[in-house]
């Protein structure tokens, strides 16, 4: 064997004999993460790292359109609960001042605000507006509706209807009443 075959021999063993023991013992744990650097600072210079951009663009907000969540629109409704003044059939003079309440309850689930009405639907007006305020209410409370009349000079019996309407003037709710005698 040649003296420069023999030299390779020696080191292709000493090479295989290193990576032998290398695989059987112990080996260095690999780096998985380094730090990034400071550049050095000058006293002019602020701290910021050497890998980022000094200026920094602008962000640019894109908004997201808000899709409206539908909403069922509301219900009107008046219920009567009672007569709080004047009877039916209570018996009046000619020209006599009423004051008549009758209480009520807004029985929808829309709130009564100054667009709704009460309107004479039958009867004599007997010296009242045709068309009047409904009291403002909130859905499920209780109001009370007030109407001043003048009684009638000639005797007899004398009666009003009125029902509430909605902004766009549509009737709703129960019809509340008033039946006096007119009696000299």
């Amino acid at each position: 064997m040649t003296p420069s075959r023999r030299k390779l021999l020696v080191a292709t063993t000493a090479s295989i004999a290193g990576l032998l023991a290398g695989a059987c013992g112990p080996q260095a744990t690999p780096t998985l993460f380094v730090a990034p650097t400071m550049a050095a600072a000058s006293p002019a210079a602020p701290l910021v790292p050497a890998d980022v951009p000094t200026a920094i663009p602008e962000a640019t907000i894109v908004p997201t359109p808000l899709v409206p969540t539908p909403t069922p629109p509301c219900v009107d409704g008046l219920t009567y609960v009672q007569d709080l003044t004047i009877p039916d059939g209570s018996i009046v003079t000619p020209g006599q001042i009423l004051d008549k309440r009758w209480q009520v309850s807004n029985s929808g689930t829309c709130n009564w605000d100054a667009r709704y009405r009460l309107r004479l639907v039958g009867g004599d007006a007997m010296g009242a507006s045709v068309s009047l305020l409904l009291f403002p209410a909130r859905a499920g409370a209780e109001a009370t509706i007030r109407i001043f009349f003048t009684a009638p000079q000639a005797a007899g019996t004398y009666e009003c209807q009125w029902q509430a309407a909605d902004p766009a003037g549509v009737p709703f709710g129960q019809v509340i009443s008033m039946v006096i005698v007119v009696s000299p």
